[in-house]
């Protein structure tokens, strides 16, 4: 038996964009988001299904390794690209991955055209360095809940304190 139809797809940017023509042609509404999702914890699941009720379908944008690398020092990611495709798109809430190498979606927001592209709140919109891109083509932007507390970094600060370094 076949677990694939309990999966969301993994897609490159081309395949992104005419999927999301596709949910067009539905009239569907199609949310994209963005983000490294290193190590997933309930912080992510609930941003992602608050993004996901946004409209009626959620892009993630997912940051390569090397983007990752970038944007978060040399020793991350702790959890490779493939592995943390696989458990996004295993998120009821996720519909479609799709790998980007920038530091920022601008490039990928351009190519897909969301009809609503989600932020945390940790974030102002002005501050948005993709505000540009998603306004430019209509879309609009949505700042998400944050759960303070819940980050990446402060679950590897856990792991240090408590197995040691």
């Amino acid at each position: 038996m076949s677990t694939d139809n309990f999966f969301g797809q993994v897609l490159d940017a081309e395949a992104a964009s005419r999927w999301r023509e596709e949910m067009r042609s539905q009239g569907k509404r199609v949310v994209f988001t963005n983000g490294c999702f290193d190590v997933l914890h309930a912080g992510h699941v609930n941003y992602l299904a608050w993004a996901r009720a946004q409209g009626d379908a959620l892009i993630v944008g997912l940051n390569s390794d090397s983007s990752v690398r970038k944007l978060k020092g040399e020793r991350r990611p702790l959890v490779p690209f493939e592995d943390r495709a696989t458990v996004l798109r295993g998120l009821r809430s996720v519909d479609v991955v799709v790998e980007f190498g920038e530091r920022t979606p601008e490039v990928l927001l351009d190519r897909i055209r969301p009809d609503v592209h989600v932020k945390s709140a940790q974030y102002r919109e002005d501050e948005l360095p993709e505000r540009t891109v998603v306004l430019q083509h209509g879309g609009e932007i949505r700042l998400a809940p944050h759960l303070a507390g819940h980050s990446t970094t402060d679950i590897i600060a856990q792991i240090i304190a408590r197995y040691g370094s």
